[in-house]
């Protein structure tokens, strides 16, 4: 069922343009899935995430993907079909010292235009949003196929060079990256964006790390096919 208080709105950022697509009261009943999430059994999260995940209820696809194709028609300039290849709660709760390298970088989920990722905020206090990059050398804010073995050689070579990023999440701007746009977190605000952008949560420096979905970053996030 559709939440009547749902607000769709998009923008564009960064010198690039990629659109970001906010979607305000996106789940009709967020305390019922904040619920679901605090009786749910997490794991760790897998392609580097830095915390824990846990299964959705299956309620939440089947009622929340057709909102999302409506959102995403007009990125796309075309009604559009959406496919999800993973979705599920996740909570960052990874100590900043036990970070691996690639967890203290911004990262890409996909390198092709029709993966899309979502995001979706549950804690009550809204938290911490996403954060979105330019690699400074490159000036790529978007990392596809084709950039790839760019980028990749590049940022290798300053790692070799400088060393690896502090123990810490990249929350803003680094000698190797800058922050060109923060998405505020709200409660029960989703966002949509291309899976190619540079991107970590924005996780502050002092943030709390609990494992609680009660207590700690709870998020769904969810990676999509369109065609």
């Amino acid at each position: 069922m559709r939440n009547p208080n749902l607000a769709i709105t998009s923008r564009k950022i960064g010198i690039e343009g990629q659109a970001l697509i906010a979607l305000d009261s996106f789940a009709p009943d967020p305390d019922g899935l904040r619920a679901a999430a605090a009786a749910a059994e997490y794991g760790p999260g897998r392609h580097h995430y830095p915390g824990i995940r846990a299964e959705l209820p299956p309620f939440y696809l089947d009622g929340q993907l057709p909102v999302i194709a409506e959102a995403l028609a007009a990125m796309f300039g075309r009604a559009v079909e959406v496919e999800a290849l993973d979705a599920s709660f996740s909570i960052v709760t990874t100590p900043r010292q036990a970070l691996t390298v690639i967890q203290r970088l911004p990262h890409v989920d996909a390198y092709g235009a029709e993966r899309i990722a979502l995001i979706h905020y549950l804690s009550p206090g809204g938290g911490e949003g996403t954060a979105f990059f330019r690699h400074r050398a490159t000036g790529f804010e978007t990392v596809d196929a084709i950039r790839k073995p760019i980028y990749s050689g590049q940022l290798e070579a300053e790692l070799r060079h400088a060393g690896p990023p502090p123990l810490a999440y990249v929350a803003g701007d680094t000698p190797l990256f800058e922050c060109h746009t923060v998405a505020e977190a709200r409660y029960n605000r989703a966002y949509l964006y291309r899976g190619f952008a540079l991107h970590s949560g924005a996780i502050a420096a002092d943030g709390a790390l609990s494992s609680d979905p009660r207590e700690g970053r709870l998020t769904i996030t969810g990676f999509l096919s369109v065609t």
